[in-house]
């Protein structure tokens, strides 16, 4: 009997190139931030029309909205911020 041919011509490497693995992770990254970004635009966009629609109805409570609206809108920033650094 004769040996068995340990070489296969059509045999790939299973292992992922490093270069692709590292676009693959700053792409990912980056997704990450852009859905953020928008999560962000329109959860302000959200809070400045209902801060307007209340405004609307309730003239006399307009600074105290206008409190709870800024404030919101800077908490919801601050997680758009952070997503910038864990990135």
């Amino acid at each position: 009997m004769g040996e068995r041919s340990t070489k296969n011509i059509n045999h790939t490497n299973n292992m992922i190139d490093p270069i692709a693995m590292t676009s693959l992770a700053e792409l990912s990254g980056n997704v990450g931030f852009g859905l953020v970004t928008i999560g962000a635009g329109l959860g302000i966009g959200l809070i400045g029309a209902k801060a307007a629609e209340a405004t609307g109805r309730n003239p006399g409570a307009s600074s105290p909205i206008m409190v709870i609206a800024i404030t919101l809108a800077a908490l919801i920033e601050g997680v758009a911020l952070i997503s910038i650094f864990v990135k």
